[in-house]
């Protein structure tokens, strides 16, 4: 026992350690709440091993499930889960912030550490100014969404379940988790303009970066802005806008899903189907019958994913954006990677 409590003081509990450890503990906890009978809607224990994978694709935001959200979990288990799905969309390290901000407690040098490489952060400088700015600009974005999702869910579902469904599917859009409760993802509103765009803009906005964000707020200008939140923001928007008219151009005529719909439909579907493969997981037309081609280009979406410092996974746009204009260089014979006049 001696030795074992020695080699586990000989650890270095750096920052990566500290948060990898982190969101394994989050996970574990999550698992043993979802494992409870009163998580669920029958009364019965879904099993660790069930309760553990559920965990897991909530706090790394993945949109993975083994049962459905909406017809198996009850209310405690929803809560827990997108619980869940906002600290790790956020980050531990940050929720634990906010709790040490609300009690008054002083942000230690060694948490600023862990603060700094959870955001991907390059300095020290305004770490705890950066975290109150990414805690409640999130929480006035998730609010707004909630707001306009509520106002097309509660005269479906009534005032309570529809305020819940629009609190659940914000916080899972923003945070790109594609976790949903109505129980069969979006597909009943394919055609809601109001549902899809909201939905689809939460994504988007989670999947910029909070540096974007800031960078934004600060500039305005589209010009000033550094070149990190060009790229991010310009790839995003060509991504998008590729992938639109390619879903469109290959699913149009296609019976199993957008043949039947309406023109208005068929372009909605087109953006939401090119926005939520970049690790969103939502859907609003069948997935398993689209076609081979379209889900090749979803695939090459899932695999960029969304920006750096953001609640998107995958390679990350600018990774993308910087291999492609390597690739534009050599063809071009130059000896440098530029970008908007500046070297990579």
């Amino acid at each position: 026992m001696r030795y074992l409590k020695g080699k586990f003081r000989m650890i270095e509990l750096n920052p990566p350690r500290v948060l990898a450890l982190g969101f394994a503990g989050l996970i574990l906890l999550g698992s043993i709440l979802l494992n409870l009978p009163i998580a669920t809607k029958t009364g019965e224990s879904i099993g660790f091993i069930n309760s553990l994978f559920t965990s897991a694709s909530a706090v790394c935001v993945t949109g993975l499930v083994v049962v459905n959200t909406g017809k198996y979990w009850s209310l405690f288990g929803q809560i827990i889960i997108i619980c869940l799905i906002q600290m790790g969309g956020l980050g531990f390290m940050t929720m634990a912030t906010l709790v040490a901000l609300i009690l008054g407690k002083k942000i230690t040098l060694k948490e600023r550490l862990v603060i700094k490489e959870q955001l991907n952060q390059g300095s020290m400088s305004g770490l705890v100014k950066l975290t109150k700015y990414v805690i409640f600009s999130t929480l006035a974005i998730e609010g707004i969404g909630a707001v306009l999702l509520s106002i097309r869910f509660i005269p479906i579902y009534g005032f309570v379940k529809g305020l819940w469904f629009g609190i659940f599917h914000s916080i899972s859009a923003f945070c790109n988790a594609g976790f949903d409760i109505t129980g069969n993802s979006i597909v009943p509103f394919v055609g809601d303009v109001v549902i899809n765009l909201t939905i689809a803009f939460l994504i988007i906005i989670g999947g910029l970066g909070f540096s974007v964000y800031i960078d934004i707020t600060k500039n305005k200008k589209f010009k000033r802005l550094s070149l990190h939140s060009k790229l991010a923001i310009m790839i995003t928007i060509v991504l998008i806008v590729a992938g639109m008219i390619l879903v469109y151009a290959i699913e149009w005529n296609n019976p199993e899903t957008f043949k039947y719909l309406s023109g208005k439909e068929k372009i909605v579907a087109s953006f939401f189907q090119s926005v939520v493969p970049r690790t969103a997981g939502f859907n609003s037309i069948d997935i398993s019958k689209i076609k081979d081609t379209t889900a090749f280009v979803m695939i090459i979406l899932m695999f960029i994913g969304g920006s750096p410092g953001s609640t998107a996974g995958g390679i990350k746009t600018t990774t993308f954006g910087a291999i492609v204009l390597a690739t534009l260089t050599v063809i071009k014979g130059n000896k440098d990677v530029e970008a908007y006049k500046k070297t990579i």
